[in-house]
């Protein structure tokens, strides 16, 4: 059963999700936030297909640092991913949480990493 927290986010999301869609000229970077880990991904809507992603499990993330400093380290491996694969321009996708904390230092990390946003 879903609690009031998660219904709230839900509408939120869909609410952000009418106005913010990814194509292939400027995909979307999405982020998912659990209790422990941050997940963000480079999502082309038009085709229904992930560009690229990153997230605070990958071996190549080094652990430890608060979860603010865990989201900035997948920001910045976003950013570099999603430039490798010569995407510069992204539309910022919150997910329904709030620009605060978390979200907003990876959203931080990625725009210093060369994503512009």
């Amino acid at each position: 059963m879903a609690t009031k927290k998660d219904i709230r986010r839900t509408k939120i999301k869909y609410r952000i999700r009418h106005k913010v869609s990814g194509t292939a000229e400027k995909p979307r970077l999405s982020v998912f936030r659990s209790n422990k880990e941050i997940y963000a991904q480079v999502i082309d809507d038009v085709k229904g297909v992930t560009l690229t992603a990153a997230s605070s499990l990958e071996k190549t993330v080094e652990k430890g640092g608060t979860k603010s400093e865990m989201a900035a380290k997948v920001g910045k491996l976003v950013a570099e991913r999603a430039l490798a694969a010569g995407i510069n321009s992204v539309v910022f996708d919150r997910n329904g949480y709030l620009y605060h904390g978390r979200v907003k230092s990876l959203a931080d990390a990625a725009r210093e990493g060369g994503l512009k946003f």
